[in-house]
């Protein structure tokens, strides 16, 4: 049973191939930024990056005919639950529509639809970043206009769930855990019995991470945006892509930062084990919305490969449950599985409605 995985990024697009579970090769392809910028939209690259796609599947050796299904990343669409996505023209339509606004993962579903239907074969997204389990008294924020949006690395950390559960002998859906995971991105995720139950959009709150603010001081940041110092590109630009690591030390490499902490600069220390803090903080938080009823604390994200960082933050929170590390982010893989769970009947493809 061979599936055809696809994870576009913004300057590249990842394919793998798996036999069932086991991986035969993965390839980036990447995309020049002149090429790129031919291009007015993310998704008009679809046809672009679809070539490329199957003129590195003929460097292989491969056919599209071979593959019993093929999956995509998940976009930036509107709020769904958490499971393996059917692709059918809907929900192509809706990822270049771009719901969620314009991201290169919206191409996942559109390249895999269109591949797929070149040989009548299944196309498939899993755990897209828009997947919102929310209960209704996570989504209140303190102000009407501003409720609480769930966008996050759902793909990796939904995956490592069901990894540790089944460490532990039991389902996805047996389990309770908090999962953070630590990337260019923080996420930190209440998970009760197999749903996503509350966690911090890694845009706009929670803990700092290498090139996002986090949570920031809403009254200081309102008058900010009215001090005439930034446009309003420029300070979300600040915000998302220059905050965090990235504002206080000029760097985004946490590798980087050590070094120089290493190397006695106490700026750099106080940085990481301010960055530390509060992801543990949040673990905290997201505790208390399991009311202390944690099986595992997982640390996952490749952020999770530092000892420092992982350190840090388990030295902090291994009073409320156990911590388990899983570094890095296995988003190929758990892309396959989604679609291997629904091929071999264990879940239910489920459909993108309007």
């Amino acid at each position: 049973m061979l599936i055809l995985a696809i994870n576009p990024g913004s300057t590249s697009t990842k394919i793998a191939s798996f036999q069932a579970e086991q991986c035969l090769w993965k390839v980036v392809i990447n995309h020049p930024d002149h090429d790129l910028r031919a291009f007015d939209k993310i998704s008009d690259q679809y046809r672009y990056r679809m070539d490329a796609i199957l003129t590195t599947l003929q460097e292989k050796g491969c056919r599209l005919d071979e593959f019993s299904a093929i999956v995509g990343r998940g976009g930036l669409l509107k709020p769904l639950s958490g499971g393996t996505y059917l692709v059918d023209e809907y929900l192509v339509n809706e990822s270049h529509n771009a719901p969620g606004g314009e991201h290169a993962s919206n191409l996942g579903a559109i390249i895999a639809y269109h591949l797929a239907r070149r040989v009548k074969i299944p196309a498939y997204i899993v755990d897209p970043v828009s997947v919102d389990e929310m209960e209704p008294v996570a989504r209140l924020s303190g102000h009407p206009e501003l409720p609480r949006i769930s966008l996050s690395h759902a793909l990796n950390m939904k995956a490592v769930a069901r990894k540790v559960a089944k460490d532990l002998g039991k389902t996805y859906q047996e389990v309770n855990l908090v999962v953070a995971h630590l990337g260019g991105g923080i996420s930190v995720a209440s998970h009760r019995r197999g749903k996503m139950i509350d966690v911090n959009n890694a845009n706009n709150e929670g803990p700092f991470s290498p090139e996002r603010s986090g949570t920031l001081p809403s009254a200081q940041l309102v008058k900010l945006c009215y001090s005439g110092k930034y446009t309003e590109k420029e300070l979300l630009t600040s915000i998302l892509k220059e905050g965090g690591l990235y504002a206080y030390l000029g760097t985004r490499d946490t590798r980087e930062a050590e070094r120089r902490m290493n190397n006695s600069d106490p700026q750099a220390r106080l940085v990481l084990e301010a960055m530390c803090y509060q992801v543990a903080k949040e673990i905290g938080a997201m505790s208390a919305v399991l009311m202390g009823e944690v099986d595992r604390i997982v640390l996952t994200g490749g952020l999770a490969y530092s000892e420092f960082i992982t350190g840090e933050i388990t030295r902090r929170v291994a009073f409320i449950a156990p911590v388990v590390v899983v570094p890095g982010e296995e988003e190929m893989e758990s892309l396959a599985l989604g679609a291997l769970r629904v091929l071999r009947g264990e879940e239910k493809a489920l459909t993108y409605n309007k």
